[in-house]
């Protein structure tokens, strides 16, 4: 009988210890892990945004210095060719700066969505000093142009003159709207066709 007890007793203390590793200690190691892991996440989380926070203020520049250039678009980029108006500028600017021999060629138009644009080669003589003003000027103009190629080569006699040649580019917008995509045309054409 005594025996029988020991035994009983044994069996029910295996039981809660069971009980205690099953439903008590097991759960809460588990809840123990998430929680340390849960926290580790939010300490990365934590340097991420103070890594952002001091990349902060140069995005802010950077967003600065892109609208003041998205402001410009519209004033720099015209809707009309005005390739004559331009052509005149330029010798009006070699002029200015005294460089002779010019030579202004327009090239083949290229025709993009929304925006075209035409190379114009330039080529001309002059002074060093004649030629850093001509790109300033160039510059200053109130239209976009962007310098493709520079090429500045000495005239041989050690006498300061340089021959120039640049290829550069001008922009100007279609009065077409931009492509979106054939699927948003098909769907304005199928409303078009329904209203009519």
């Amino acid at each position: 009988m005594l025996h029988r007890q020991q035994i009983w007793v044994c069996v029910v203390g295996v039981l809660f210890l069971a009980d205690f590793v099953f439903y008590g200690y097991l759960p809460s190691h588990r809840r123990l892990q998430s929680l340390t892991q849960a926290r580790i996440q939010e300490e990365r989380l934590i340097q991420t945004a103070q890594s952002q926070e001091q990349a902060l203020p140069e995005l802010e520049q950077s967003l600065e210095a892109t609208e003041k250039t998205v402001v410009n678009y519209q004033d720099n980029v015209p809707t009309e060719r005005a390739l004559g108006t331009f052509l005149g500028q330029i010798a009006g600017i070699m002029t200015k700066h005294a460089l002779t021999h010019q030579e202004v060629a327009p090239g083949k138009e290229i025709e993009a969505d929304g925006l075209n644009c035409i190379p114009v080669r330039m080529e001309c003589k002059g002074s060093l000093v004649g030629v850093f003003g001509f790109f300033n000027d160039l510059q200053s103009l109130d239209r976009l142009v962007r310098i493709e190629n520079v090429m500045l080569k000495d005239d041989g006699n050690f006498a300061g003159r340089i021959t120039m040649q640049t290829d550069a580019v001008i922009f100007y917008r279609s009065n077409k709207p931009p492509h979106t995509g054939s699927l948003a045309g098909t769907i304005s054409q199928g409303t078009v066709k329904n209203d009519t």
